[in-house]
């Protein structure tokens, strides 16, 4: 793995609630698009056994904020103005992959495309992600 993506990777989980919840692999990376394996363990379920659609909302609210992140080196942080999801079908226990695509960025404001795709790879949530573009507050140390 590229090692300033692990280290943002070490900081998201340090510093970030959510950082924590989904166990993040890195599979692949190329200009405006990030692809990664997560995981949603028992405290994301719902009552039913499902995966809550809140926490399929958290999980690509960090696939594509990492997107920004590490492709402006740690030095960019988005501030989401707008989620807005749609969920395909039911999520379970377990792996996932997710995965964030570029749609649009300019000097302040980005969108990225988020994706669930279940164990059987089909898509489960979509999300469309805007945000503003901040310089980061938490210093990542990237060297």
């Amino acid at each position: 793995m590229n090692k300033l993506f692990e280290k943002i990777l070490a900081f998201h989980r340090e510093k970030g609630g959510t950082g924590k919840l989904y166990n993040f692999r890195f599979i692949e990376h190329k200009k405006g698009y990030l692809k990664l394996e997560g995981e949603f363990s028992s405290q994301s379920l719902n009552p039913g056994g499902s995966v809550q659609g809140g926490m399929m909302n958290s999980m690509l609210d960090d696939v594509t904020s990492l997107l920004i992140i590490y492709e402006s080196g740690g030095k960019t942080y988005p501030n989401s103005t707008n989620l807005h999801s749609i969920h395909h079908r039911p999520l379970f226990l377990g792996k996932v992959i997710a995965r964030a695509q570029l749609l649009k960025k300019g000097k302040n404001i980005a969108t990225v495309m988020g994706e669930i795709y279940n164990s059987d790879g089909k898509l489960a949530t979509t999300l469309i992600h805007t945000m503003v573009l901040s310089k980061t507050l938490n210093k990542l140390k990237t060297k």
